[in-house]
């Protein structure tokens, strides 16, 4: 492990990176090239929502992919540095979860003192100046991150996660982390002068993972609204000094008007007085993009939110963040009088084909080899067989065979563990929904998993997340209202038109809930009764229709039980009527251990769908959807509704029609 004193020095090395390539070919950024005496270019280079993609790897698949890995993103890092004068590098927090080598070294290796984490490993590599942390950060619980942070050779902050109760003020609250660090460094001005400069960094994590984590962070931490944290921050940093202060916040951009404890803050994270710049990510998107186009409190040709500078690098190291700051000498402090932003990319698309832009970095992937290695051993362990596909090309227009094996084990379960108990006469059902389901994962980020030996990645396919299995206690009304929420990532249909488009992209595949147990159709002429975030459009609008259970109308008044995950149960998504108060078991396994348990139990599974959900029809009436060009393969076989090609879709989608 590297030294505090060698990783010192590396910064302060990688900080004037740029002046090493003067007299290079590299073409300078503008602030750099034309930056006057007492004038100064500050780069700001971020990664974030990496999820363990050091290497340009897909796991899950089992091959080489070149739209992700810091490996890919490390190798531009360089060049980058390069052409500013004066520069820094942060992480924005999503490292440690979201991928087969993550569960390995979580699960399986286990973290000894003294062991550096793969995916620190790479970081290491690469000069990080400071990285906050991200909410999948707590998904293996308090100890295990601490261990893994600790052979780290860059500090990590975060400035509203606390050890007990919130104080009366935030500056009083017991932290987990620094709230900030204030980097002194050297900058070079435009007649190569060497001037000092004090830099802080200060972290921001959602205050959702009080809920999507509860079962580690209960009793252990709190969390305080980040605008209120950076108030009480903010101020701080300046009082001590900083010239320049950045926010590292993992939060989405958000809305204009505050609310508290917002999972997406950034907005308003942006108009805390003292804050100059800010790197964000949670959402995995890319800022400036064309997905920000027409947002309050946005400029997407400038790159600012609420008229701050700030960048959003991508996620799984799809791109590198940079935000470039003209900096002028007041006195004896800076200000910024210029800045751009910039979300550079890895790779491109050509027609349905990626294009690697850069190749790996050989020392972060020498770094991960070994744990890369055995990563590969455990995915390729055969648990059991499928006696059909396992696919997830249809699963937002169909009944599912991906969301099928997950019902079928969750149901399994809950029955088994409640069969002792009060609850031992109710009816088990279980909600799933489709994670890996196009979007902007991409046109091939779907279940894929052909008939026959099911290994270890492919149930790590089927459900991407660690979350651990809950039941909860609702009524029929419950059911209705889970549904109809979950029929909000479909567009309102227009009867006797033609083509019109389904699917509604800004509602996330992972609310989309499948229940098993039931019967229904959707009516796509109603309005959304629920908004994505679960507030109430339409109170009278009924979607869910002929909802049954055992071939007879629903009894709004019935009990059920829901098999459902953690997440869920916790309130994660709004969904009406679903929370903790309802919650009658929390499970110690998770549900991607216990879908392996139900295929080594049943030995071969049958994962075919049962058409349990369909659309109400609607004569003379058409709708059109994407998913992925492989779904070709499959079409004929998807059970209640009538599929067919419509052509080519965006970005390497292909295009489908349903006739309602």
């Amino acid at each position: 492990m590297m030294s505090a004193s060698a990783s010192a020095s590396m910064s302060r090395r990688s900080f004037l990176a740029g002046s090493a390539a003067a007299g290079s070919l590299v073409l300078m950024h503008p602030f750099s090239a034309r930056a006057s005496v007492n004038q100064a270019h500050l780069r700001i280079m971020e990664t974030t929502d990496l999820h363990v993609h050091v290497l340009p790897y897909d796991y899950y698949a089992d091959k080489p992919n070149d739209t992700m890995g810091l490996a890919r993103t490390a190798s531009i890092i360089d060049a980058i540095r390069a052409e500013a004068t004066n520069s820094i590098l942060v992480d924005n927090g999503d490292f440690l979860q979201g991928n087969p080598m993550g569960d390995y070294i979580a699960y399986e290796r286990g973290m000894r003192e003294g062991d550096v984490h793969p995916v620190i490993k790479g970081m290491n590599t690469l000069g990080y100046d400071c990285s906050t942390l991200g909410n999948h950060e707590f998904n293996y619980g308090l100890d295990f991150m601490f261990k893994v942070l600790a052979g780290a050779n860059f500090p990590f902050v975060c400035a509203n996660l606390t050890k007990g109760d919130l104080a009366a003020n935030g500056r009083d609250d017991d932290l987990f982390l620094k709230p900030y660090v204030i980097l002194d460094r050297m900058v070079k001005d435009g007649s190569r002068k060497e001037l000092p400069i004090r830099v802080g960094l200060i972290g921001f994590v959602p205050p959702q993972i009080m809920s999507w984590d509860s079962k580690h962070l209960t009793g252990k931490a709190m969390t305080r609204d980040i605008v209120r944290a950076a108030e009480a921050w903010v101020p701080q940093m300046r009082e001590e000094g900083a010239d320049i202060v950045v926010a590292l916040s993992h939060s989405g951009v958000g809305p204009a008007q505050y609310a508290e404890n917002l999972e997406n803050a950034s907005l308003l994270l942006a108009g805390v007085e003292g804050i100059d710049a800010i790197v964000t990510g949670h959402s995995h998107l890319d800022f400036p993009g064309p997905k920000f186009e027409g947002i309050e409190g946005v400029d997407n040709a400038r790159g600012t939110i609420g008229g701050k500078p700030a960048v959003m690098g991508g996620f799984w190291g799809s791109h590198l963040g940079l935000i470039d700051l003209l900096l002028e000498r007041d006195g004896q402090s800076w200000v910024v009088v210029n800045a751009t932003s910039e979300a550079r990319p890895i790779f491109k698309r050509v027609e349905r084909q990626t294009e690697p832009l850069v190749e790996s970095k050989a020392e972060v992937e020498v770094a991960v080899r070994e744990d890369h290695e055995a990563t590969l051993k455990y995915v390729r362990t055969a648990v059991g067989k499928t006696s059909a596909p396992l696919h997830s090309y249809f699963a937002l227009v169909a009944d599912d065979p991906s969301v099928q094996i997950v019902s079928q084990a969750q149901i399994w379960y809950i029955t088994d563990m409640l069969k002792d108990g009060e609850y031992r006469d109710l009816p088990v059902l279980s909600a799933a929904a489709p994670f890996k389901a196009g979007g902007r994962g991409g046109p091939d980020y779907y279940t894929d998993v052909p008939a026959g030996d099911v290994a270890i990645k492919n149930v790590a396919d089927l459900y991407l997340y660690p979350n651990t299995v809950q039941a909860v206690l609702v009524s029929g009304a419950d059911v209705k209202d889970w549904l109809e929420m979950s029929a909000g990532i479909f567009n309102q249909v227009e009867p006797g038109k033609a083509d019109q488009p389904l699917l509604d992209p800004s509602f996330p595949s992972y609310n989309f809930d499948v229940i098993d147990g039931v019967t229904y159709r959707i009516d796509l002429s109603q309005p959304p009764k629920y908004s994505s975030k679960g507030e109430l459009l339409n109170a009278d609008a009924s979607r869910i229709v002929d909802l049954q259970f055992n071939g007879e109308a629903i009894d709004p008044a019935q009990k059920f039980i829901v098999a459902t995950n953690n997440y869920r149960a916790g309130g994660g998504g709004n969904f009406p009527g679903i929370g903790p108060d309802k919650v009658v078991f929390a499970a110690p396994d998770t549900n991607r251990d216990v879908i392996v348990r139900y295929i080594v139990e049943q030995g071969t599974i049958n994962p075919t769908a049962d058409a349990n959900w369909a659309f109400k029809q609607l004569p003379h009436t058409s709708v059109l959807f994407e998913t992925g060009p492989k779904g070709a393969e499959f079409v004929s076989s998807i059970k209640g509704v009538a599929i067919e090609s419509a052509g080519e879709g965006q970005e390497g989608f292909a295009l489908y029609r349903i006739t309602l």
